[in-house]
């Protein structure tokens, strides 16, 4: 049976396609967003955060690692990725729910009757469940078997994705997926670089694809000042050619991940303004207008 490595399973979600959802995260993106809200989510590996402003010193790590990985002085708790063995003995100690485990291999049928428990809550609600990440179709043959067996269920099914994967990865998932929400960050190819580090080529090229297909689809629009802010009347003109897109979102750059970036001891790349109210409602104007 396949396996998948994923990092949570929100419920609840309202914010990842229409009513009350369950979103799968999985790990791995082949983009290098400086915004990423999701930097747990970059990495195809497993791997453990430290929440130090969240340790309460009680040295319970310390005595469970056994390859010395947590250090605990006078100047406060050091973690060395280096020596960690994802073995996770640490998270489950933790009294003051300072570590987390990024990364969890699962079978379909692992997490399927956790996916199935809302569903009277998906029915009264038109929810679902949604497919999210990183990249969630950069381990397509997993989803394609979890919404295949979704279906099963009559269960509205999402896929969110930044469509930077080949085409035969959404062929699989096509026949089981009811609509796709599908980032656009971009048109001038110059900006997606600066942005993500990678081409948007084929990324508008699958998007054309999906929606030739007749395939239902709500564009997302991260709007972060300085960066891709400039780009929204070019992303509004290249909506305008599809047929199939029910909804346009404009997502309201946001920091709150920073100390997740410190936590995985990772280079904090998010941009230091934040849009304002009237930025975003200028923009969904531009939006509206085509």
């Amino acid at each position: 049976m396949k396996k998948a490595l994923i990092f949570e399973i929100k419920r609840f979600a309202v914010h990842d396609g229409p009513g009350i959802r369950t979103t799968v995260f999985f790990k791995g993106c082949p983009l290098s967003c400086i915004w990423c809200h999701n930097p747990e989510g970059i990495s195809f590996k497993g791997e453990l955060a430290s929440y130090n402003h969240k340790c309460i010193a009680c040295g319970a790590c310390v005595s469970a690692c056994k390859n010395g990985a947590h250090i605990l002085n006078e100047k406060g708790h050091f973690f060395e990725r280096g020596k960690c063995s994802l073995c996770s003995g640490c998270v489950s100690i933790c009294r003051g729910d300072a570590l987390k485990l990024y990364g969890k291999a699962v079978t379909v049928d692992d997490i399927l009757p956790e996916l199935l428990s809302d569903k009277d809550f998906y029915e009264t609600s038109g929810g679902g469940v949604t497919l999210s990440g990183g990249e969630c179709l950069m381990q397509s043959d997993f989803c394609r078997e979890l919404l295949a067996e979704l279906k099963k269920e009559g269960i509205h099914t999402a896929v969110d994705t930044s469509g930077y994967v080949k085409r035969e990865e959404i062929d699989k998932v096509l026949p089981y997926t009811d609509l796709f929400l599908y980032d656009i960050k971009a048109i001038d190819e110059d900006v997606h670089i600066k942005c993500t580090g990678r081409s948007n080529k084929i990324i508008l090229e699958n998007l054309k694809y999906i929606d030739s297909l007749g395939k239902s689809i709500e564009i997302r629009y991260p709007y972060v000042p300085h960066f891709n802010s400039g780009e929204a009347e070019k992303i509004a003109d290249f909506v305008k050619t599809l047929k199939n897109v029910t909804d346009v979102k404009v997502l309201a750059y946001h920091n709150y991940a920073a100390s997740k970036y410190d936590a995985l001891g990772m280079e904090n790349t998010l941009p230091g303004t934040l849009p304002s109210d009237e930025e975003i409602r200028e923009t969904e104007q531009i939006m509206k207008k085509q």
